[in-house]
């Protein structure tokens, strides 16, 4: 009885990543346009006064400018070929080093999801329903703008997943499609965090354990193969960036607004 019930969760587990994997992997030409769409309406029909409110309080903000400019060198350090070498050198620690059992695998493959569109949307409906709706709109507004974001570096800078360009990347579950620089995973975790505890004004210990999760999400995708450090690095610099920027533009709606 027990070795049934062991394989019917195999299967249910892997029942499960299948079902993820075809969502993860609808192409961009079916979900761009949209969102492309959707946002040029909302910024169109958002008043002119309010995003020179938040150009000049995004300006005054020496923290943000600080990321972006991390953020650009880490760009920029993509042309360095030792990047690439020191790059490779960090991901194989990851990605090869020691023991893997099956049930470290399944545990990564687990904690990646939290950075997946599956995962927000469900936070998304608890803020609205438990918290705040207008939270709700917020996290999705900024949820949908970085992952548009993300995915149009990633179709500029075209830089190839680590399983592409090297050959001993050890592959956890299903090949991501799509190019590697930034880390979407990551870069929507640390959003989530940074968002999340700013707007609840939390203590340093949820801090933690929030930055802590992002960062496990980030590890995983070195460890599952999908990503380079320099990826992980940018979309957590990215998704932090967003996440202020979330609650910089929600300061300025209330004073617009009063």
């Amino acid at each position: 009885m027990k070795c049934i019930d062991n394989l019917r969760n195999n299967k249910a587990v892997k029942r499960c990543e299948q079902e993820i994997g075809r969502i993860r992997h609808l192409r961009p030409v079916f979900w761009v346009p949209v969102l492309v769409v959707a946002l040029s309406l909302y910024v169109i029909f958002v008043p002119h006064t309010f995003w020179r409110h938040v150009w000049i309080t995004i300006r005054g903000n020496t923290a943000l400018i600080c990321m972006l400019f991390v953020f650009c060198l880490l760009l920029l350090s993509l042309v360095w070929s030792t990047g690439q070498s020191i790059d490779a050198y960090v991901l194989s620690f990851f990605n090869r080093h020691g023991h893997r059992p099956r049930w470290l695998d399944r545990t990564m493959l687990l904690l990646t999801e939290l950075g997946n569109g599956i995962v927000t949307l469900a936070i998304a409906l608890i803020l609205y329903f438990a918290v705040n709706e207008h939270l709700a709109y917020e996290f999705v507004l900024g949820t949908l703008t970085l992952w548009l974001t993300v995915e149009l570096m990633k179709a500029i800078i075209r830089r190839p997943r680590p399983f592409v360009y090297l050959e001993d990347v050890r592959v956890v579950g299903i090949r991501a499609r799509g190019k590697s620089f930034p880390s979407g995973h990551t870069s929507q975790a640390f959003y989530m965090a940074t968002l999340l505890l700013q707007y609840f004004q939390a203590n340093f210990a949820a801090a933690v354990i929030l930055y802590v999760l992002a960062a496990l999400v980030g590890t995983t995708r070195m460890y599952m193969g999908m990503h380079y450090p320099r990826d992980v690095l940018a979309g957590a610099i990215l998704g932090t960036f967003w996440g202020f920027i979330g609650v910089l533009i929600n300061a300025v709606i209330f004073r617009f607004i009063t």
